[in-house]
C-alpha cells in the first residue's frame, strides 16, 4: 500500500470531528515550526507541526465529513473546489520549500489524528531521511514539448499554383503537401525532446517520464509530444532553465516550455509506508 510523502491516505466511511492533513514532510527544527506559526492550510485551517523520529509533518485539522473516502471523492469531482485545495496546498508546500528540503505530499493525504501522522513519522525515519538526503540542494525543472502543424504552415511560404491538372489534383497536392508538413513537425518535436533529455543528462541527478498533457490540461497551443521533469542542482538551475528554453529557436511548429524550479513533486515518490489508514489513487 502506497502511502508515502507522495501517496493519498483516506479513511474508510464519514465521522465526527476532525482528521489530520498532511502537506509535507522535512526535518524537525525551527524553520517548519515558524512556518506553521504563520501560514495556513486548506480553507486557512491554521497550520501545526507534528514531529515524529527526528522528522516533521506540517498539518492542518480538516472536517473529517468531508475528508473522509465519500467527502473527498465529491470534492475532487468539483473541479472549483478542488482547485482550491490544490492551491492551499502548494503554496503551503512551495513555502516551506523556500525555507528547508522538504518531501511534498500528494493532494489530500490525510490521516485519522496527529498520532497517526506521528507514528507514520517514526516507522519510516529511515526512508524519509534518506529522500531528504538525496533531494537537498536540488530543485525539479518541467519541460514540456509541443508540436503545432498549425503554426508551420502557417509561417510556411506560399507554394507556386501548380500548372494543369484541374482544381481537383490540385486540392490533392496540397493536402499530401500538408500530410508531409504535419509529419515532418511531429518528427522535429521529437528530435527536440530528445536533444533536450541529453542536454539535461549531463546535469541532472534524476529524469521523470510523464505522461502528455492533453485537453484543458496543455498550457499551449498544439500537442504536447513530451512532458518530463529533471532533478537539477540549485546552482545550475538557471543555465539550464536557459539552454533548455532555446532549443526550439528557429523550429517552425515546435516550441518547448520550461518551468520552475518547483519543490520536487516527481521525485518523492521512492518512500512505501506501512499499517496506515487506509488508501487511494493519487
Amino acid at each position: 500500500m502506497n502511502t508515502g510523502p507522495n501517496a493519498t491516505v483516506r479513511v474508510p466511511g464519514e465521522g465526527a470531528g476532525e482528521m489530520s492533513y498532511v502537506y509535507a514532510v522535512g526535518r524537525e527544527g525551527p524553520a517548519l515550526d515558524g512556518l506553521a506559526a504563520r501560514l495556513p492550510g486548506v480553507d486557512g485551517r491554521p497550520l501545526r507541526p507534528v514531529g515524529g523520529g527526528g522528522l516533521c509533518a506540517l498539518v492542518s485539522p480538516v472536517p473529517a465529513d468531508t475528508f473522509s473516502e465519500q467527502g473527498l471523492t465529491a470534492q475532487m469531482e468539483d473541479l472549483d473546489r478542488l482547485e482550491a485545495v490544490a492551491r492551499a496546498h502548494h503554496a503551503v508546500v512551495d513555502a516551506a520549500f523556500a525555507e528547508t528540503s522538504v518531501l511534498p505530499m500528494r493532494l489530500a493525504a490525510v490521516y485519522l489524528d496527529d498520532t497517526r501522522v506521528a507514528d507514520m513519522l517514526v516507522r519510516q525515519r529511515s526512508e524519509f531521511q534518506e529522500l531528504l538526503g538525496r533531494l537537498e540542494g536540488h530543485v525539479e525543472l518541467g519541460v514540456k514539448v509541443y508540436a503545432d502543424p498549425r503554426t508551420a504552415t502557417a509561417t510556411a511560404p506560399a507554394a507556386a499554383a501548380p500548372s494543369g491538372g484541374g482544381a481537383g489534383r490540385a486540392y490533392l497536392r496540397q493536402r499530401q503537401a500538408q500530410q508531409r508538413d504535419s509529419q515532418d513537425v511531429y518528427r522535429a518535436a521529437s528530435d527536440l525532446a530528445a536533444r533536450a533529455a541529453r542536454l539535461a543528462e549531463g546535469v541532472a541527478a534524476s529524469r521523470a517520464v510523464h505522461r502528455p498533457q492533453q485537453g484543458q490540461l496543455a498550457a499551449r497551443a498544439g500537442v504536447n509530444v513530451a512532458n518530463e521533469a529533471y532533478l537539477v542542482p540549485r546552482e545550475h538551475t538557471a543555465q539550464l532553465h536557459r539552454d533548455l528554453a532555446a532549443l526550439a529557436e528557429g523550429a517552425p511548429g515546435v516550441s518547448i516550455e520550461v518551468t520552475g524550479p518547483w519543490a520536487p513533486y516527481s521525485f518523492a515518490t521512492a518512500v512505501v509506508a506501512e499499517g496506515a489508514d487506509g488508501g487511494g489513487p493519487r
